[in-house]
C-alpha cells in the first residue's frame, strides 16, 4: 500500500535544526534537494504499490534518497542508516525521517 506523504512537509529551506540555525543552502546535499523531480519519481514509485493491502510503503524520498546517499558514498545498509540519523544534511529534510 502506499500513501502520499508529501501533506505537511516543510521545505528544506523551512527546515530549522534542533540546537537551532538552518542548513546551509551552499551545501551539495541542500542543493541535491532542489534539483530531484520528487513529484515525478512519487508518480512512477507509488504505481508499485497497491492503494489497499499490504503495510503503508515509506516515502518515495525515504526510499529514493536513502538509496542515493547509499550508492553515491559507497555506504553499506547499516551506514547509510547511520549517516542519514547523524548528519542533517543527508538525511534531506523534506524526506527523510530520522526516528
Amino acid at each position: 500500500m502506499y500513501r502520499r506523504h508529501n501533506n505537511g512537509q516543510i521545505s528544506i529551506k523551512e527546515f530549522h535544526l534542533p540546537f537551532g540555525g538552518t542548513l546551509d543552502p551552499e551545501n551539495r546535499w541542500v542543493q541535491l534537494e532542489g534539483l530531484i523531480p520528487w513529484d515525478e519519481l512519487e508518480e512512477t514509485y507509488a504505481t508499485q504499490f497497491s492503494s489497499t493491502i499490504g503495510a503503508p510503503a515509506n516515502s518515495v524520498r525515504m526510499a529514493f534518497g536513502a538509496l542515493y546517499i547509499k550508492q553515491k558514498l559507497g555506504l553499506t545498509d547499516e551506514e547509510t542508516v547511520h549517516q542519514i540519523r547523524e548528519n542533517a544534511y543527508v538525511r534531506v529534510p523534506r524526506g527523510i525521517d530520522s526516528s
